[in-house]
């Protein structure tokens, strides 16, 4: 391609908003047969290969793949993506580049087995060019290397130039431009990508050509458009689909900067008004964000998608998605310090966000609350996270160096032979506290004290590579199993599950699985290897099933596989799922000889089942009482549901009271007292959200769901096994609430026979406290508590004041006794203390009893310590806790230093203990 193929004047487009853009391209493709789809939750519903939905392919996926069908073969959509993780990672790019971001909004159109490329080429140039006003001299494409068919297409039927048509590509050398694929595994195909001329006076050079050299600022793709026709094996293999697809992505980000005729994404009106926001909070003016615009960037992008996340019922954790968040905050704050904010803000560019993108995306209006409390909960938190490990980072480093910090000193001015802190200490600090590297490396700075960048770096490196051989070898099994179950899926169909009326049924045998082998027929091993367990493990499909497999929290059934003929137990079932479609599979132990074809008796464990419904309907009373009493924001966030019990997750910010637990069991046990009907229904989605029924984030759900309501009371989808009536649940008790994370609380509770017992457990756990402790019945219980915790807490006042008299001095006898030197109050003191935080904690005490003073305390060890305060008028007057400490430590043959008003050294001589007293006293009189 030439330097002088396109023109460089102004473009001729509308200058359009991205919220138009977005309309008139569902518009167009609504006008052409398609279906609009609604954005899919971040959360992948069914989907355990990916943290979060990368692409706009990821709800089609199943679809692609030949194992789901939908009632409409064209479809389109905007859908919210995340890349932070895996394949398609961009977080260490965010606010670096003008194009990359967290997350993202992409446009797209789909065909499943009815139009092919002609149709999606002629359509994408048609929208581009006639609808949005982009001049045809302006953009060019790029076809796979051996794709003739779209690349004829192009020049003659669209009329494009040689010059603007370039073919790249080889997927087998490793090459894969122009041939796109979602993961390792799985659909994949080649691709056709549309892209813009920014102008030739923006080239780099010969090499600046679309899809060519990745920096070259002159050609931006805007559409790729990908031909789906294969399925990536893990062993390399590129099998064929049952049909050939279109998948077609388009960024609105992108095409709103070409649109809106700005350089990045980051001008366009999608991040004008959170840099406004920021800047109304920082006081800047546009000057100052020309100049900072690197951070700017970071904190719009993060600040959209933790808004989602957050919508998306992602709460912040220690690991998986809600991990993720956290990372994301934590470097907007980062970046929120650099630009001198100290105060929590990311609510307020979250709120932003809300006002900016509500329309399109309702949640984040319907979740406001909830998602503004959640991020200012979790920035608050990093603060505090960020001043306690300021505190052990400055602990670590006050030992290595005598010097003064600093403030502002950069690591870089630092001579060659400065004191080094270990990388290990610096990854500690960031494993433990989540404390950036680069924070640690400005403020060890300003001590006087590189960071071993080497040793953080190969820390670092040796904890991912744990993680990810791991990870690499799981996912490896796991696509040979999904490649596999999509096979079995293609061949046999959907298995027919006749569980909601029956635990019991005739079925044949369709598949038969061994490991990641499938068979014909399986029998039973010897006996003597049948006791390694591993030996008789096996798989088997039906074609009808009474067994019901995992999902919607509730976990899958146990039972048995009987000779239909002979009534012998072939088949142990210890579990059943449904790992594609609609597909279930049976997991157990072998214990006869069974082959594709044969006829069973499939039989469901009918008291674990009964006990299973019982929890699972107890479940959504719990879930609906709960609201009523808390509050509407507090939604079902993750269940479990099982023989034993339920578990129920939820976000809220504190602990329920005891008024609150009282009152949602009393509901939950009214209703079911009042035997309510439980009404199963089938209706389309959108009728089921209109009628008011719950839907949840991390299910996925159908064109036509399942809805459960207990009449007048709850009303959810939902596909588990329930109750025919309330009364059948039996009693009902919350044995446990508590945090499993920020702003995430956690019930547990029984039904049936098993909150009976737990009650009966409890009563007799009362009578032995009541006789234990002495009382005339249980109501006198609390009483007698309170009286004998009355006892105790004199015995130990009277134990804490004779062992300190035993010790030695109390911290106001130390105060009490305080030399004044050169008008100066000193109070010193030198013992064994357990530990050098009991040694500071006997300072603060000394401290609250001399407000203004010296106070010095020195730990008895064979590595003795010494820690000094200064009062805040000593310190205006002059004073330095940093001096005093470098005077008390050389007799101590050691190091230390610190803050005017806080100082700690550390020696290897506890010889030297007086003298470190006499020095404090001689700095004084100076």
């Amino acid at each position: 391609m030439s330097e002088t193929m396109t023109g460089t004047g102004e473009p001729r487009m509308l200058p359009l908003p991205a919220d138009e853009i977005r309309r008139r391209f569902l518009a167009f493709f609504a006008a052409r047969g398609h279906e609009i789809v609604p954005s899919a939750s971040l959360v992948p519903g069914g989907d355990q290969t990916l943290l979060f939905t990368n692409s706009g392919m990821v709800q089609f996926k199943d679809v692609l793949r030949g194992v789901e069908t939908r009632s409409y073969r064209r479809a389109a959509d905007s859908q919210r993506c995340l890349r932070v993780a895996g394949k398609h990672n961009d977080f260490e790019e965010v606010g670096r580049t003008p194009r990359h971001h967290t997350l993202f909004e992409m446009l797209g159109n789909w065909s499943f087995g009815d139009y092919f490329k002609r149709e999606a080429i002629h359509w994408a140039w048609e929208l581009l060019t006639e609808d949005l006003g982009i001049p045809a001299e302006r953009l060019a494409a790029t076809t796979y290397s051996d794709d003739e068919e779209s690349r004829a297409i192009w020049r003659d039927e669209i009329g494009l130039p040689a010059e603007r048509m370039a073919a790249w590509g080889d997927v087998d050398a490793g090459d894969d431009k122009n041939f796109w694929r979602m993961a390792e595994t799985g659909p994949c195909g080649p691709c056709t990508e549309i892209h813009f001329d920014r102008g030739a006076h923006l080239s780099e050079g010969p090499e600046c050509v679309p899809d060519h050299s990745e920096h070259c600022p002159r050609w931006l793709e805007i559409w790729n458009l990908v031909f789906m026709e294969f399925d990536q094996q893990p062993d390399g293999r590129r099998l064929p689909l049952p049909f050939k697809s279109v998948d077609t992505g388009m960024g609105l980000e992108r095409l709103a900067s070409v649109l809106q005729s700005v350089p990045t994404n980051y001008d366009t009106d999608l991040f004008l008004p959170i840099h406004a926001r920021m800047r109304e909070l920082l006081g800047h003016d546009p000057g100052d964000f020309e100049a900072e615009r690197f951070s700017y960037q970071v904190i719009a992008d993060h600040s959209r998608a933790i808004t989602f996340l957050v919508a998306d019922g992602i709460l912040p954790a220690n690991e998986g998605r809600g991990y993720v968040l956290r990372r994301i905050v934590r470097r907007a704050v980062r970046h929120g310090r650099l630009l001198g904010r100290r105060e929590p803000f990311l609510a307020e560019t979250a709120d932003v966000v809300i006002g900016a993108m509500g329309d399109a995306y309702p949640v984040l209006r319907e979740r406001r609350e909830v998602i503004l409390g959640t991020i200012l909960r979790e920035e608050s938190a990093f603060a505090r996270t960020l001043d306690a490990g300021t505190v052990q980072l400055e602990e670590a480093l006050i030992p290595l160096t005598g010097a003064e910090r600093v403030v502002g000193r950069s690591a870089e001015t630092l001579p060659g032979d400065a004191p080094v802190l270990p990388g290990e200490i610096a990854f500690r600090l960031h494993d433990t506290y989540g404390f950036p590297i680069d924070l640690t490396v400005e403020l060890a700075g300003e001590y006087g004290v590189r960071v071993d960048r080497a040793g953080f770096d190969a820390a670092l490196s040796e904890q991912r590579e744990r993680s990810r051989s791991g990870k690499k070898a799981d996912l490896s099994r796991q696509a040979e199993l999904t490649s596999l179950h999509d096979a079995i899926a293609r061949r046999v169909g959907d298995t027919d599950f006749l569980g909601y009326e029956t635990t019991a049924a005739e079925a044949r045998i369709v598949a038969i699985v061994r490991d990641t082998t499938e068979y014909e027929t399986l029998e039973a091993r010897a006996e003597a290897e049948l006791r390694a367990e591993a030996a008789a493990e096996a798989t088997i499909v039906l074609d009808r099933t009474p067994f019901y497999a995992e999902g919607g929290g509730q976990i899958g059934d146990r039972g048995r596989l009987v000779d239909a003929a002979t009534g012998e137990t072939l088949f142990t079932v210890r579990d059943t799922q449904r790992p594609v479609g609609g597909l279930v599979l049976h997991s157990g132990l072998l214990h006869g000889r069974v082959r594709t074809g044969m006829t069973v008796r499939a039989e469901v464990d009918p008291d674990r089942r009964e006990r299973t419904m019982r929890n699972h309907t107890g479940t959504h009373l719990l879930h609906r009482a709960l609201r009523n009493v808390v509050g509407e924001s507090a939604r079902q966030a993750g269940s479990l549901v099982t023989p034993e019990g339920l578990r129920f997750d939820y976000p809220f910010d504190r602990p329920l009271s005891l008024d609150e637990r009282r009152a949602i069991e009393a509901e939950v046990r009214r209703v079911i007292r009042e035997d309510r009907p439980v009404l199963v229904s089938r209706m389309g989605m959108a009728e089921a959200v209109a009628a008011g029924a719950d839907a949840f984030f991390d299910e996925k759900y159908g064109e036509q769901v399942r809805t459960v309501r207990v009449d007048g009371f709850s009303h959810e989808l939902c596909g588990g096994t329930h109750c025919r009536a309330s009364g059948q649940v039996g009693g009902f008790v919350i044995v446990g609430e508590r945090s499993i994370g920020s702003g995430m609380r956690r019930i547990e509770a029984l039904t049936g026979d098993g909150a009976e017992a737990w009650l009966g457990e409890r009563l007799a756990l009362l009578d032995e406290a009541v006789a234990a402790a002495g009382a005339q019945g249980a109501d006198a219980l609390p009483g007698r508590i309170a009286e004998l915790h009355e006892k105790v807490r004199d015995l130990e006042k009277k134990l804490r004041a004779g062992g300190r008299a035993a010790a030695g001095p109390r911290p106001r006898e130390v105060a009490a006794a305080a030399s004044e030197i050169a008008g100066v109050p000193l109070a010193i003191h030198a013992a064994a203390f357990p530990s050098m935080d009991e040694a500071k904690a006997f300072a603060r005490e000394i401290r609250d009893a001399l407000p203004s003073g010296v106070v010095a305390v020195l730990l008895e060890d064979d590595e003795p310590q010494v820690f000094v305060t200064v009062s805040a008028d000593l310190v205006a007057r002059g004073l330095s806790a940093g001096e005093l400490v470098r005077a008390a430590v050389e007799p101590l043959e050691g190091k230390g230093g610190g803050r005017p008003e806080m100082a700690q050294g550390k020696g290897t001589r506890k010889a030297g203990i007086p003298a470190a007293m006499d020095a404090l006293r001689s700095r004084l009189a100076g």
